[in-house]
């Protein structure tokens, strides 16, 4: 090391250099502003000037007869052997980085320039050191070359231009993205980069916003070498020189195809019926204010057809739902065909569409073109290769005469909508104000049902069935009444539809089983024999829990199951007719009597009779109030009667109102009668002492 090679007497010798020649040294040197530091052949320092002192922190009376060895930071010892018994010699001069320590402990970066030093002969008599701390420039540079890295490697790309709009730079990225090397682009102006050919600088709007707050944010229509358009996002930034003026931009901006579809995705989620593709609820809401904000400024008119499918739920039932939606699909597309552009076709949900029509001259326009979508729905629709025949209901209001807000005109076009599903099929109407009185007593209705349960508001009154042979009491036809506690007795014609139509229908008619069931206990426990009670059932009651259901009722009540008769249509029997079968076979198995009622006025098939296990057929009454004076209700009658004979069945006939009915009911065969000739209905206590009377 070169530590051991220094001599002690030298060492010894420096430090007793005369102060008046370090004083002289001294201010010699500081006459030059930069770092100089002198020191003898042995590396001994021999001179320090203010500038070296202000940099190391040592006095020149600290230093100056110190090794400058002292100024090295830890390890770098070595150094010292190559540049002072080296190259100073054969080149007389020697430039290198290195470390240098300050008095604090502090070590720096320096930049030092060493010179040899002669006498008058030229023999080498010491070295000139000019030491610069470059950690500042160094620290610099290592930022710009990670700046560099940073620009190269961004994953944004980035442009950056001139005072005059030229390319300098362009990154690794802008290649990737537009396919443009820099080599390319440099030089030129960034306006082909964009669709509309216009530089984004050049843009007023872009331009005055860049002057005033230095930067500018937004979207963009960027083209790549082959002409391909895409939207991008951009930051576009002005950079400042010394002066305040602006020197360079920065243009960085990615992009945003991918982010674009997600937000059309998304948009069309939020405002399309995804199975359609027309517009939702959202959607037309919005586009139906903005038509009566126009109308009521134009003093225009206008339309809400609200459409409903009729029976759709026997194609979702018989094909299943993905062909059923195939047709949903299909009844959206040809009411948007059907219509004009302007006017507006929404998917509510379900089987619901609603139409508005714009801006039209007449009242009448709107049913014609009501007319003109039931037509389109009556065309037919193959599913699975089968022909499907639709219909549908069209409810009408007109704005501003029915409504001048959205959630109005759709709640009057319901309501038209579903007074013209009573029409009967394929028919549409216009909204009255009369309809709407009539809902409300509707709802009201509604609401009194529900509570009427919970209330016990309900009860059954029994019409006996008298057998025609014997004159005695073989049943009764369990029939619902409504105590209303403010409108009193209310007849079943009156509500019966509203609890169909509503769904309340499922849980009245499980009470009128149960009711029924407790009473015939309640009957069997007075002393009368077990009597059979005929409930009639809803199509909305068949469920595959139906048959559990009234047989668990059976078993709580404890009566036998012969005692219970459930009375079905005719048109119950053509919908679903496997599952019905099913059901049916159920409560045949079980004991329990299934009786046909109203007979001859549905489309039952004679093939069907025959599948299902019925044990009586009901005449309906229309055909009974005829005879014996009407020919054909006679011989309807009588046919009705040789039929269920030769199928095995026994008949009913309801509805009879005088003894010449009854008289050629008996002659015809008929098995047993009800009706207003033998007995009204009755409550349950009237009833048990009439089967008493009567069967005693």
């Amino acid at each position: 090391m070169l530590h051991a090679r220094l001599s002690h007497d030298r060492r010894v010798s420096a430090l007793g250099a005369s102060e008046a020649e370090v004083r002289r040294q001294t201010q010699m040197l500081d006459q030059i502003r930069d770092s100089v530091i002198t020191m003898d052949t042995d590396g001994y320092i021999t001179g320090w000037n203010h500038g070296a002192a202000v940099l190391f922190g040592y006095s020149a009376q600290e230093i100056v007869g110190q090794h400058i060895l002292a100024l090295y930071a830890d390890g770098d010892e070595d150094e010292a052997d190559d540049p002072f018994f080296n190259a100073f010699l054969e080149n007389g001069s020697h430039e290198m980085t290195v470390r240098r320590r300050k008095k604090s402990g502090e070590v720096f970066w320096a930049s030092v320039s060493l010179s040899v030093a002669r006498d008058e002969l030229g023999n080498f008599i010491g070295l000139i050191g000019y030491v610069v701390d470059i950690s500042g420039q160094l620290a610099a540079e290592e930022t710009l070359r990670l700046h560099a890295r940073i620009f190269e490697h961004n994953g944004e790309a980035i442009l950056v231009t001139d005072a005059g709009g030229k390319i300098v730079s362009a990154n690794n990225a802008v290649a990737a993205l537009t396919g443009f090397t820099e080599s390319e682009l440099r030089g030129r102006s960034p306006d082909g980069f964009f669709t509309q050919g216009v530089d984004a600088l050049a843009r007023p709007e872009i331009r005055d916003e860049i002057e005033g707050t230095g930067q500018w944010r937004g979207e963009l229509q960027f083209q790549r070498r082959n002409g391909e358009s895409f939207p991008g996002w951009a930051t576009i930034s002005s950079v400042q020189d010394a002066k305040g003026r602006p020197s360079h931009h920065f243009i960085v901006f990615s992009d945003i195809t991918e982010r674009k579809e997600a937000e059309r995705q998304i948009h069309r989620l939020a405002y399309y019926d995804p199975l359609t593709g027309l517009p939702n609820r959202p959607l037309f809401y919005s586009l139906l204010e903005h038509a009566l904000s126009e109308a009521h400024r134009n003093h225009s008119h206008g339309a809400v057809l609200f459409l409903d499918l009729n029976r759709f739920k026997n194609i979702n039932d018989s094909f299943g739902h993905t062909p059923a939606d195939n047709v949903l699909r299909e009844v959206g597309r040809r009411l948007s065909m059907s219509l004009r552009k302007e006017d507006v076709v929404c998917r509510l949900g379900g089987d619901e569409f609603v139409i508005a029509l714009l801006d039209i001259s007449r009242r009448e326009h709107a049913g014609h073109v009501a007319q003109k979508l039931l037509a389109a729905i009556a065309e037919p629709f193959f599913v699975d290769k089968h022909e499907v025949m639709l219909s549908a209901s069209i409810g009408i209001s007109i704005f501003p005469d029915d409504g001048r807000d959205t959630e109005t005109l759709l709640k009057n076009a319901d309501v038209a909508m579903y007074r013209a599903k009573k029409l009967g099929s394929s028919a549409h109407l216009f909204y009255s104000h009369e309809m709407n009185l009539r809902s409300f007593e509707q709802l009201k209705l509604e609401g009194g049902l529900r509570r009427a349960l919970e209330r016990g508001e309900f009860l059954l009154h029994y019409q006996p069935q008298l057998d025609l042979d014997s004159n005695r009491i073989t049943g009764a036809e369990a029939l619902l009444r409504w105590n209303h506690p403010e409108r009193g007795m209310i007849a079943p014609s009156d509500f019966i539809p509203v609890a169909e139509e509503t769904g309340l229908i499922i849980p009245i008619g499980a009470w009128v089983i149960d009711a029924a069931c407790r009473q015939i206990r309640a009957w069997i426990e007075q002393g009368l024999p077990p009597v059979r009670v005929a409930v009639n059932l809803s199509a909305r009651q068949f469920s595959t829990t139906l048959p559990q259901t009234v047989l668990s009722i059976l078993a709580r009540h404890g009566i036998p199951s012969e005692a219970l008769e459930l009375e079905i249509t005719e048109s119950m029997l053509m919908h679903n007719v496997e599952s019905v079968v099913e059901m049916m076979s159920q409560f045949a198995d079980a004991g329990i009597l299934m009786s046909l009622d109203d007979f001859g006025t549905g489309y039952s098939s004679l093939s069907y009779l025959k599948r299902f296990p019925i044990d009586n057929l009901k005449i309906d009454q229309s055909f009974v109030r005829g005879i014996p004076n009407d020919a054909d209700d006679s011989a309807i009658a009588r046919a009705i009667i040789s039929m269920a004979k030769n199928l095995r069945l026994s008949v009913i006939a309801e509805g009879v109102e005088t003894a010449a009915q009854m008289e050629f009911l008996r002659g015809a065969g008929c098995d047993e009668i009800q009706g207003y000739y033998f007995s009204r209905p009755l409550p349950a206590d009237e009833f048990a002492a009439l089967f008493a009377r009567t069967n005693t």
